[in-house]
């Protein structure tokens, strides 16, 4: 399903849309006052945007010496070319230790490779531990934003789901005692687990450690209490020292929900005594994305999500219009540069507004990319005939002035005398939600030369 035919199922329900929008957009305002409360605000950018392009074109030595360091730490480091890989090492590290519930935190990675499902099928039970993702999974829905995995849902259903699921008071929708709900269900999930899964926010090579940051403390509850911490990391998380970290930390917060800094940083630099701690490295598509010139950069992202959070195709579409586990800008670039012909349609749910690059903390050119990514899509020959058509159309105009002068001139005339209903119909979807201004009774050429005269003649009295 195209990003376009999924995006209209959203917008049917007005109301929903109305506050998906001005809820996330609230998120971006309080980015932009914490970013203005830094005075070193672009220089920390700019940091940042050079030690991940500095590392990404390293990445190979950099990615041994953290692996290197990680065993020197007693940590065990799998490598794992694909989702498919992934899956089997994590399902082969729970089944040797007789595991049957493993308690995950937030990890966008695992959603990509779609490991809940393929533990379940092995007769796993798998309960993610961040509130939003947990929530999500109830519904058996996939997260529709990297940092607010429930934001399309209103806390009316998550009373309603709660009270089905677990047993809450009928009609309760207060925040806190939701809350409250899901702590105590949580908790006894956490005690009985016998392994922990986290994502990785940050791999450090000159250590080989990991950092993991929450705001629920959840990943240092799943990661403390079972016996085995497994944690799964995207090739290009790593940076190259821990003096780096600090620029990163001050950016993310700040930039995925105006925090100073997120609650919880934890550092992971060795299992804990009677712990064992695997660190998952996974491939899946990154290595052929960093030979992909024009889009490696999007191999930067933090995961911010702020991105998200100021686009108005993803603030008024809904993350699960995407189909995919990234959605919004940075999404519409990394999804379609690993499989084209699945996502063909996301380049195009963008309006090139640039408001994703001005706000991304690594200086990812995203709207560049964008378009960078159409143009190739056009030159694999994947874009539909209602994209092609009407721009060759076009093209045929534009390359002929005498042309552009007709149609301009019949344009015109058509808009002011046809009557609307031959040209705003159900046929015209574009013109649903928009109206044309009043056309003009004659061209800019024609306006120009009659004005020409009058402005040379002003411009030489005031000589």
């Amino acid at each position: 399903m195209s990003h376009a035919t999924a995006a209209a199922e959203f917008i049917a329900d007005a109301e929903r849309t109305k506050w998906h929008d001005e809820t996330i957009f609230f998120v971006r305002k309080k980015r932009d006052l914490a970013a203005a409360s830094v005075p070193e605000w672009e220089l920390l950018r700019e940091t940042a945007s050079q030690i991940k392009r500095h590392t990404l074109s390293r990445l190979d030595e950099y990615l041994e010496q953290f692996e290197a360091n990680a065993i020197r730490h007693g940590i065990k480091v799998h490598w794992a070319r694909n989702g498919k890989e992934h899956n089997e090492i994590v399902l082969g590290l729970l089944k040797e230790r007789d595991v049957n519930l493993l308690v995950k935190s937030k990890s966008m990675l695992t959603e990509e490779c779609g490991l809940n499902p393929f533990l379940e099928a092995a007769g796993i039970e798998v309960v993610d531990t961040d509130l939003g993702e947990r929530i999500v999974q109830m519904r058996h829905e996939h997260p529709s934003h990297i940092v607010l995995p429930a934001i399309h849902i209103k806390k009316q259903e998550v009373g309603q789901l709660f009270h089905d699921q677990l047993g809450t008071e009928a009609g309760a929708s207060d925040p806190d005692y939701l809350t409250e709900a899901a702590r105590n269900h949580l908790r006894d999930k956490l005690i009985s687990a016998g392994a922990g899964l986290t994502g990785v926010n940050f791999g450090i090579a000159e250590t080989g450690g990991i950092v993991v940051c929450t705001n629920e403390g959840n990943a240092d509850l799943g990661t403390a209490l079972p016996p085995l911490h497994i944690a799964s990391m995207g090739l290009e998380k790593l940076i190259p020292r821990l003096d780096h970290l600090g620029v990163f930390l001050r950016l993310l917060a700040r930039s995925a929900t105006g925090q100073p800094i997120t609650a919880y940083s934890s550092h992971f630099h060795t299992p804990r005594e009677g712990q064992e701690m695997h660190i998952v490295l996974v491939d899946n598509g990154r290595s052929g994305m960093m030979g992909q010139s024009e889009f490696n950069r999007a191999l930067n992202c933090i995961r911010c999500g702020a991105c998200l959070n100021t686009c108005p195709v993803y603030r008024r579409s809904g993350g699960h219009s995407y189909h995919a586990t990234v959605a919004g800008p940075i999404g519409s670039v990394i999804n379609p540069a690993r499989d084209p012909e699945k996502f063909e349609s996301l380049p195009f749910a963008c309006s090139l507004c640039g408001s994703c690059t001005e706000v991304c903390p690594v200086k990812i050119p995203l709207h560049h990319q964008l378009l960078a990514m159409r143009h190739e899509l056009g030159k694999r020959h994947l874009l539909p005939m209602a994209k092609t058509v009407p721009m060759k159309v076009a093209g045929a105009v534009l390359r002929r002035p005498w042309l552009y002068r007709t149609m301009g001139k019949l344009g015109r005339v058509s808009l002011r005398w046809l009557p609307r209903f031959l040209i705003y119909n159900p046929l015209n979807v574009w013109g649903r939600q928009r109206d044309l201004p009043e056309a003009p009774k004659e061209s800019f050429r024609q306006a120009y030369k009659k004005r020409a005269p009058q402005a040379r003649s002003d411009q030489e009295k005031s000589n």
